[in-house]
């Protein structure tokens, strides 16, 4: 079965998924608790699928700007009325790739590490998203070997959860932990199609997480059920559609709309699912997480 045979299974959801709770989901929905968060964010100026680094990108296919451009905004104005901070980050001519901007780096507690990119068609987004960190008061760290920001580095309470196996480099993880002062949980991934750490897990709070299990080796989905016992196990249709490709502040998850599925798991487990459309963006191969570089306090 094909990604685009697994996203033909899932149907749009509208704004704030009016699912029907399971019993007790109330109770739970009213202990959950958002934070104002602070977001950093690149318009899709320059977004086109021009090269392949993914298996979701494919340079046959047409990529409508516009309606790409209005999907980000969407998703912008989500997190506005949601009470968030979005900064936005220029766009830079000749890096379609950018509006992807939590693989620009990490920035949590005060401090920051810049990507370090797999590839060359990436590699100028780097000195982009270092400049930004320099001009909001960051020095941002470099490592030597390859990370991809948040892409691969999510903060889940106390630490960092931090992905490798296609696109971080596992000797960047020690780099890291050490750059912002925080333990790091080195997580393999094993499917292609789940490249990035932030594709295949969300983090919903700080003691709860989503994930889609076959994207994880053995080792790996063992040590996020010690950490994480009431992880919440996305089925492959929403994973399929990059469902949990999603921000979360503590209480509304914002998810790609298609992922219906996940967004009734999280309504039954007291979260508010918002469903936002970014299939558009999905062609390089990126939802609403990949949009979206967290600056983390």
């Amino acid at each position: 079965m094909t990604i685009s045979d697994v996203a033909a299974l899932a149907a749009p959801v509208s704004d704030v998924a009016a699912t029907r709770r399971r019993p007790g989901a109330d109770q739970k929905c009213a202990q959950r608790s958002a934070r104002i968060r602070h977001y950093a964010m690149t318009p899709p100026t320059f977004f086109a699928v021009e090269y392949a680094i993914n298996p979701w990108m494919d340079t046959s296919t047409p990529v409508d700007t516009h309606l790409a451009m209005n999907q980000w905004e969407s998703l912008r104005q989500t997190y506005k009325e949601l009470g968030h901070t979005v900064e936005l980050v220029e766009p830079v001519a000749g890096l379609p790739d950018m509006v992807y901007a939590a693989n620009g780096g990490l920035l949590v507690n005060g401090k920051a590490v810049v990507a370090k990119f797999a590839y060359p068609q990436r590699a100028g987004e780097a000195a982009a998203y270092a400049e930004w960190m320099d001009r909001h008061g960051f020095r941002p760290a470099q490592t030597r070997y390859v990370n991809e920001g948040q892409g691969d580095l999510l903060v889940a309470g106390a630490i960092v959860l931090a992905g490798y196996g296609f696109r971080t480099d596992r000797r960047a993880h020690d780099e890291i932990a050490a750059a912002v002062g925080m333990p790091l949980v080195s997580l393999e991934l094993v499917d292609p199609r789940f490249y990035h750490l932030d594709t295949a897990l969300a983090v919903l709070d700080g003691t709860t997480i989503a994930y889609y299990p076959p994207a994880f080796s053995e080792d790996s989905r063992t040590r996020l059920l010690e950490l994480f016992p009431d992880a919440i196990e996305v089925a492959t249709p929403d994973a399929y559609v990059l469902g949990l490709n999603a921000v979360s502040d503590g209480r509304n998850v914002v998810h790609p709309a298609a992922a219906t599925g996940f967004a009734e798991q999280l309504s039954d487990a007291g979260f508010v699912p918002i469903g936002v459309d970014l299939s558009e963006l999905l062609k390089g191969g990126g939802s609403i997480k990949c949009c979206t570089l967290e600056v983390y306090s």
